[in-house]
């Protein structure tokens, strides 16, 4: 039996969410489960980068988790007659994805830290948490400063349904109407779209956003039975990567997205890893 694909998760968050307990909100749970889930690499988010304003020590304790590590027992082994490498010991590596609010006072120095201090590879946006639309000026010059400093920009559509949220947390999607324009006139933007996939509705959006620029999408809030094949249909799998929003969701349920799914392997490699690996090389 040829060894288990390997996963890039784009879309997982350290942290525990303010209104209630899920499984694995703790990292060594977390990436116990990744790591169960062949997951090799995941990019990281904070859920406090959501609700503190001090980014600054958000920002520093995601850096820590993330380059800590993690000590896990070694993965069980399965027939690989590829002869790969076997995983190491630390394996989910963790990528942090710092907070940025460009509304904040001097969000250009936080930008610097998270490059020049902690090294990370890039940033994840929350507007409806951070009370801004898309049309702000400080969102344009964000994206135009992200892009010269080489960071991905990860952009979150939505973090809960509707259905799940706190009576006194009703959080709106954040309208990406005016990405399309923003996208086409920033050169060397990089943008990863999360939990974006919630309906059919906003395919025409999403394909428009990956005709204008260098825009992707993942896949963990895709919904009904063989979501993959309308998605890769209306959007090119090259820009379609895998995400899980775990703990938020169960990451088995974006992992049955694949297993579920009838497209081409080669189809299914791209949106596993290969897409992500060339969107951020990593060790």
């Amino acid at each position: 039996m040829p060894a288990p694909t390997p996963i890039i998760d784009t879309n997982i968050t350290l942290g525990q969410w303010p209104t209630r307990r899920v499984p694995c909100d703790d990292v060594e749970t977390l990436t116990t489960k990744l790591r169960a889930g062949n997951v090799t690499h995941a990019w990281a988010g904070h859920y406090d980068g959501l609700f503190h304003t001090n980014l600054t020590e958000v920002n520093n304790r995601l850096a820590l988790a993330c380059t800590s590590g993690v000590p896990l027992a070694p993965p069980v082994q399965s027939s690989n007659h590829n002869n790969d490498p076997p995983s190491n010991e630390t394996q989910p590596q963790l990528a942090p994805f710092g907070s940025i609010d460009p509304t904040a006072p001097k969000w250009e120095t936080e930008l610097d830290r998270c490059t020049s201090v902690h090294e990370m590879p890039g940033i994840r946006l929350h507007p409806n948490y951070h009370n801004y639309k898309l049309d702000h000026p400080s969102f344009a010059r964000l994206l135009t400063a992200a892009a010269e400093r080489k960071l991905i920009v990860q952009l979150t559509v939505l973090m809960e349904d509707a259905r799940m949220m706190h009576p006194l947390m009703r959080v709106p999607p954040v309208d990406i109407g005016p990405l399309e324009k923003l996208v086409s006139h920033t050169p060397g933007l990089r943008l990863v779209l999360l939990n974006a996939t919630t309906s059919a509705s906003r395919t025409d959006k999403l394909y428009r956003l990956t005709s204008a620029g260098e825009v992707y999408v993942e896949i963990a809030m895709l919904e009904t039975l063989a979501a993959l094949e309308p998605l890769a249909k209306d959007i090119p799998t090259n820009r379609i990567l895998f995400g899980s929003h775990a703990p938020s969701f169960y990451f088995e349920a974006a992992a049955l997205k694949l297993q579920e799914s009838n497209l081409p392997m080669t189809h299914l490699a791209a949106i596993t890893h290969e897409n992500a690996g060339r969107l951020l090389p990593m060790k």
